[in-house]
């Protein structure tokens, strides 16, 4: 399969400071130089103005987004020995949420509902894991209470719904 080489084209600009030392500083994965940086900005700029996100390069790119928070917490880990299931659970989930709706342009009624169905199961996923992690005294998180801090009123609604349903 060949493939189809790609011109480069010139293209020089003025910026000011604040911009110029902002980009020199910025990490951005697979580019080291100014010149670098701005091919994939403008790449990924383009991929969102033309709605060329489908599913998977949404992922990536929500992944992208989360590295710098991915990496904070690698680093953390490493440091300290400290790890979070519940800000892991809660990193991903929104990845995919944000996938999910990213991608998504639906043209009917119909994918529209295949939407909802999918977030309405991730949004599922994760209270279920956040529930899962209420079920010990602690969580495993950073904050051993955040879970049961924040989950209270959920937890109690479950209970309602599951006695008016007879359970």
């Amino acid at each position: 399969m060949a493939t189809q080489a790609i011109t480069m084209e010139p293209l020089s600009a003025r910026i000011p400071s604040d911009l110029y030392l902002w980009l020199a500083q910025l990490q951005v994965e697979g580019a080291t130089t100014n010149s670098d940086k701005l091919r994939v900005l403008l790449g990924q700029l383009k991929r969102q103005h033309d709605g060329a996100f489908d599913y998977v390069a949404a992922h990536g790119w929500a992944r992208e987004l989360t590295h710098r928070l991915r990496e904070a917490l690698v680093r953390i880990e490493g440091q300290e020995g400290r790890h979070s299931e519940v800000l892991g659970q809660l990193v991903e989930q929104i990845t995919t949420l944000m996938a999910l709706v990213i991608s998504a342009a639906p043209a009917n009624a119909a994918e529209a509902g295949r939407l909802e169905d999918a977030l309405v199961r991730r949004a599922a996923l994760l209270g279920e894991s956040l529930l899962r992690q209420a079920t010990t005294g602690a969580a495993h998180a950073f904050d051993p209470e955040v879970v049961h801090r924040h989950l209270g009123p959920t937890v109690e609604l479950a209970s309602t719904l599951n006695a008016q349903q007879g359970g």
